[in-house]
């Protein structure tokens, strides 16, 4: 990676419109204008103040700045054209009715339906087979059946079998023995048992990818399936997930040329047996971004190996995160999915599934399934999105962000490498992803990564979809809302008291802020209403049932008034506990608790459900 020049940053002029040049220091006065209006910045802060206020950091402490600037060009790296190396603009050069493959997932252990969902999928616009292969899941037994009806020929398919990767594989090729097919571009056997060892599940051993890889090569097919969703579904960052791509491709790289393997293949050739799973998430910059760096990596990583340039290009699979699907209000799942798919595409993902929104509580159904197949299908049909190749490519901001993301993945993979490459380096990898999720975890709690329909806008009063339980005994993801979850799997059985303050819209800010707070720890609220003074409040404590916790919530002016004398009468009432919602000195009483933006709410809340048991 080249090193970054020296940038004079005063001397920077910014192309705002065509014939127009302004410098930073004008963005930076018309934007601080903005900021004080908005009381986000102060009157007497430097405009220069700006980058920070805005700007924000990934887990990986990546800054995202608000405004992307032509300082940057001179020290990124030369993206190339799409289809060229480096192929950070893709690795191919695509028509524009091409855009990606739709690839859908299929794990039902019940042949008749899987065979009747793949028909189903394959009709209405899926152009490739995710097949998940196992106990729980399709049987290799059964693998015959359910691609009785698919033209092989015209439908890649990838297999998924941590637990039987032979047995899986020498399945399919009797398939496409018995059809006598040249199977369709892109089809592989998916073995990937560094990824297996990582997840601590299914065939560990290398000694598989030799035996995958002799079948793949006398089938034409691809052999291995470098999983970074491996890694990502642990709770990795981005930057995590991109280093532990390159170190596990490199590392069956190695196994696959090895001259003393009865099996070894030329280089260029074990190349070619390799296909990339990345996983695309809701943060849309991040996932274009880090598509883009990973073919940008591992095109350097093949000049490194000897590797012909026509061969660096990585066959790419984006998969919609697991770890950032959600139990409860489980259509907003559809959000999710939507916006990653947008970036998987955009990012230049070959291939793309969008995960059932209903994946988190069981076996899919065809209202799911259509969905999930719909959003590719609207993105490429309706959106246009597959239009243009590499469309973010320019942008000064997604060009920076590839660009360090590259950089910073490319130094873990020599730490990586460092300490024996892998697989010996997972627990190293692993050290890392923990404290990852440890960072996340935090930013969950105090909601600085809110997770809409648990942490933020719960509904108490939902009702989950039934679906037919899921029988795959493969490890579950880290869940990013599973704290809350958790709660929300064992509501409170008893009400906290909201003694709100004053008329309804006055109090209504801070009432709604401790409600949603309360319900997204399972904890229901009854409400005071309109009030006038402290006995009206008393009045309601009294009607409801005199609850061990109340919570008020005002304006500051009502809390100075008569915050201490409502605060006193509710503790003579019999309230075992008052919180106020705000910040604590607002009130001159004793709180046994405060809540406000910023606190550690997953803290709060287990107080809460203490005092309520």
């Amino acid at each position: 990676m080249v090193p970054e020049p020296p940038v004079d940053a005063d001397a920077l002029e910014i192309p705002l419109a065509e014939g127009a040049q302004h410098t930073r220091e004008e963005w930076e006065k018309a934007t601080a204008a903005v900021l004080r209006k908005s009381g986000r910045l102060g009157e007497g802060a430097p405009d220069a103040d700006v980058w920070g206020r805005l700007s924000t950091s990934t887990v990986d402490g990546i800054a995202v700045t608000p405004l992307g600037t032509a300082d940057l060009v001179a020290r990124l790296t030369d993206p190339g054209l799409p289809g060229q190396a480096p192929y950070t603009r893709g690795a191919r050069v695509k028509a524009p009715e091409d855009a990606w493959d739709v690839r859908a997932c299929f794990a039902d252990p019940e042949p008749r339906t899987t065979t009747d969902h793949v028909v189903t999928d394959l009709e209405n616009g899926v152009t490739s087979l995710w097949l998940q292969v196992g106990e729980g899941e399709i049987a290799p037994g059964d693998l015959a059946q359910v691609l009785e009806p698919v033209f092989l020929d015209l439908a890649p398919v990838v297999l998924d079998a941590p637990t039987v990767p032979v047995d899986a594989a020498q399945a399919l090729v009797a398939v496409l023995d018995d059809k006598g097919v040249k199977p369709a571009e892109g089809t592989s056997l998916g073995a990937d048992p560094i990824g297996n060892r990582l997840r601590g599940h299914g065939v560990t051993e290398l000694d598989v990818v030799d035996e995958v890889a002799s079948l793949a090569v006398r089938a034409g097919v691809r052999a291995i399936t470098v999983d970074g969703t491996a890694a990502h579904d642990l709770g990795a960052s981005d930057v995590q997930e991109l280093a532990y791509v390159l170190a596990a491709g490199v590392a069956y790289l190695r196994v696959l040329t090895d001259a003393d393997s009865t099996t070894g293949h030329e280089t260029d050739t074990a190349a070619g047996l390799l296909e990339f799973r990345l996983a695309a998430t809701d943060e849309q910059l991040l996932t274009i971004a880090k598509l883009r760096a990973a073919r940008r990596l591992w095109a350097r990583v093949g000049e490194l190996s000897g590797i012909a340039e026509e061969h660096r290009g990585m066959a790419q699979h984006a998969v919609t995160s697991r770890p950032m699907m959600t139990k409860y209000d489980p259509y907003v799942n559809m959000l999710r999915t939507t916006v990653a798919a947008f970036a998987a595409g955009v990012g230049g993902a070959e291939s793309v599934t969008v995960l059932p929104f209903d994946e988190r509580l069981g076996l899919p159904e065809p209202f799911s399934r259509r969905i999930a197949r719909n959003t590719s299908s609207l993105l490429i049909e309706e959106s246009h999105v597959g239009a243009v190749t590499d469309p973010a490519g320019g942008s000064y901001a997604i060009e920076k962000l590839t660009d360090d993301l590259a950089r910073a993945a490319w130094e873990l993979f020599g730490e990586l490498e460092a300490a024996g490459g892998v697989p010996a380096a997972l627990d190293l990898l692993r050290d890392r992803i923990a404290t990852t999720v440890s960072d996340r975890a935090l930013q969950v709690a105090r909601r600085k990564r809110p997770i809409t329909g648990v942490s933020e806008f719960p509904n108490l009063r939902e009702e989950l979809p039934e679906r037919r339980p899921a029988t795959s005994t493969r490890p579950q993801p880290h869940r990013y809302a599973a704290e809350f979850e958790q709660m929300r799997d064992e509501p409170v059985g008893q009400p906290v008291f909201l003694a709100t303050m004053g008329p309804v819209a006055q109090h209504t800010a801070r009432a709604t802020f401790a409600s949603n707070l309360l319900a997204a720890g399972g904890i229901d609220a009854i409400v005071a209403g309109a009030t006038d003074g402290a006995e009206a409040v008393v009045a309601a404590y009294a009607e409801a049932g005199r609850p061990p916790v109340a919570v008020l919530a005002g304006t500051d002016a009502a809390y100075g008034e008569w915050g201490a004398a409502l605060v006193a009468a509710l503790r003579e009432a019999g309230a075992a506990r008052v919180v106020l919602a705000g910040k604590p000195d607002a009130v001159d009483a004793k709180l046994d608790d405060s809540a406000a933006a910023g606190l550690d709410a997953l803290a709060f809340l287990r107080r809460t459900r203490e005092a309520l048991a």
